[in-house]
């Protein structure tokens, strides 16, 4: 029988391991879905439903409920998050900043104060990269270090939610980040606000959030927006006349865990 050298057995284990630890697919997902029109929810399709579903995720709420979810991706810091927040207080709204590590090191204390004024921090990833690009364990790094520091500025003791940079996912991400202790949440509003070069006016932001409203929103905007900071108090008020209720993402997952059990133990 012939033998087989060092360097074989070593290539032969490492195709193994390398399968094993892929067995669960990798393809890119870029997140989409069809946007609300005369307040009827937002839809991602059966096959995103069926894979988000399969891992405990999300993008839109109860959709028979008049209930919707501020979310902020926060990448970097434009001068606007204080006003945002000021506007929250106000209006006594909560919300999910998703942040990055360069957001923490960069702006502790607007992270401070997010959490002192009752919101909560997500994990954005510490260097928003491609996940789907990163190995398990370069995953568990990126989440890990935003927790922990996020631990060491503020009052909040873990952290429950991953937004995966961009967008981009895939099915190995959705179960690593599980495995991590995370509901990765995506979005079921959202626009065209990051163009720091390219605002509108306040009207531009308003009226996109009241012509993709709907029951069971979670609305995604960023804090790099003059626009969004300039109008969100106006839309705030009028989703409020049009009955809306704000509620965090908390309330939305203990209502998913009243009304499936299963999901304790996914």
């Amino acid at each position: 029988m012939r033998k087989l050298s060092i360097m074989t057995i070593l290539c032969c284990l490492i195709f193994l391991f390398s399968n094993e630890a892929y067995a669960i697919s990798n393809k890119p997902i870029h997140w989409g879905f069809k946007k609300s029109k005369n307040h009827e929810p937002a839809s991602a399709g059966e096959e995103y439903d069926e894979i988000l579903g399969k891992y405990g995720s999300f993008y839109i709420g109860d959709t028979t409920k008049k209930e919707i979810y501020l979310t902020f991706d926060n990448g970097y810091e434009n001068g606007y998050t204080s006003k945002v927040l000021d506007v929250l207080k106000k209006r006594e709204v909560p919300a999910t900043f998703f942040v990055t590590g360069h957001y923490i090191e960069s702006e502790p204390g607007l992270v401070k104060r997010m959490v002192k004024e009752g919101h909560i921090v997500g994990n954005h990833s510490w260097y928003h990269p491609d996940l789907t690009k990163e190995s398990d364990e370069e995953i568990k790094e990126e989440l890990e270090s935003v927790r922990l520091k996020v631990e060491e500025l503020t009052d909040q003791k873990g952290m429950n939610y991953l937004r995966p940079p961009r967008g981009i996912f895939s099915e190995r991400v959705l179960q690593t980040s599980k495995d991590l202790g995370y509901t990765t949440v995506f979005w079921s509003l959202a626009f065209v606000d990051w163009k720091i070069d390219a605002q509108r006016g306040w009207r531009y932001s308003y009226e996109n959030i009241m012509q993709q409203i709907h029951p069971g929103a979670i609305i995604l905007l960023h804090t790099v927006s003059k626009d969004n900071a300039e109008g969100l108090d106006n839309a705030i008020v009028e989703l409020q006349k049009q009955g809306y209720i704000f509620k965090s993402l908390d309330d939305l997952m203990l209502q998913k865990i009243i009304d499936n059990p299963d999901l304790i133990s996914l």
